[in-house]
């Protein structure tokens, strides 16, 4: 069975006036959600510090060392928030430039990868945020005494809680990864099932490595996420690699 063509071929310059085109309306779209988020900085970045307030002292607060630290730091919550909340939009021009140069049986792919993964790095966020940082926070606090005080600075604390969401992110894309590389050949359901002791292994490295904090807890609860999201990759791999070998049987038409 022929492969169906792919849309009309584009020119260099239209390529480049369409990527011109859709970056534009990219940069609108988070500018017009970062002003909006910036109006409301404070109540943005009270969420992002509940895991630190839920244990904390009664009594304490943040601070700020620096006399534009607070600014920025609240330029730096409302980008981000800007940038989750215009994502959508983010998405849809991504895939506005790349659909004319895919073919239709590869399009189908991508509206379930999108959505996957985008759900997929959602949890990994909320696994991290609600699970994960306030048990690392209340360890760290626990060293406090009555000769030592904690003096939290919010540019600090945002800086470590970013880090630590966006690698939970990252590492619940374990499963929609194995996939795409069972689909390109790379790997085998079987061969995935072989490495497993190797792969734990891999985990905790890797874990030691990417969390900014050398507490064993947060390393702990990162490294058992990703085992389980690796046994759960070769499950998928092993659905990807069947859809494989029943495309390949069909007669050609």
């Amino acid at each position: 069975m022929t492969e169906p063509e792919k849309e009309d071929k584009m020119p260099l310059t239209s390529h480049l006036e369409e990527l011109r085109k859709r970056l534009v309306r990219i940069l609108i779209a988070v500018g017009v959600a970062f002003l909006g988020c910036f109006a409301f900085k404070e109540e943005i970045f009270r969420i992002v510090a509940l895991p630190l307030i839920s244990v904390l002292p009664p009594g304490s607060h943040m601070v700020y060392t620096g006399l534009p630290e607070a600014f920025f730091t609240y330029i730096k919550v409302s980008l981000y928030a800007g940038i989750f909340v215009a994502s959508p939009v983010v998405l849809y021009q991504v895939w506005k430039f790349i659909s004319p140069g895919l073919f239709p049986k590869e399009k189908k792919f991508v509206a379930p990868f999108v959505i996957t993964s985008t759900l997929l790095f959602v949890g990994g966020v909320c696994f991290g945020y609600f699970l994960v940082l306030p048990g690392a926070y209340k360890f760290f606090l626990e060293f406090t005494t009555d000769f030592l005080k904690p003096m939290l600075s919010m540019r600090e604390y945002l800086t470590l809680t970013l880090k630590l969401l966006l690698a939970f992110g990252i590492i619940f894309e374990i499963p929609v990864f194995l996939f795409f590389m069972t689909k390109i050949g790379l790997v085998t359901p079987r061969k995935l099932a072989r490495m497993r002791r190797y792969a734990i292994v891999v985990c905790f490295i890797v874990a030691a490595i990417i969390t900014p904090t050398p507490d064993a807890f947060t390393q702990l609860m990162m490294a058992i996420p990703m085992i389980v999201l690796y046994e759960v990759g070769i499950l998928v791999s092993r659905l990807a690699g069947r859809k494989k070998d029943d495309a390949d049987s069909e007669p050609p038409q």
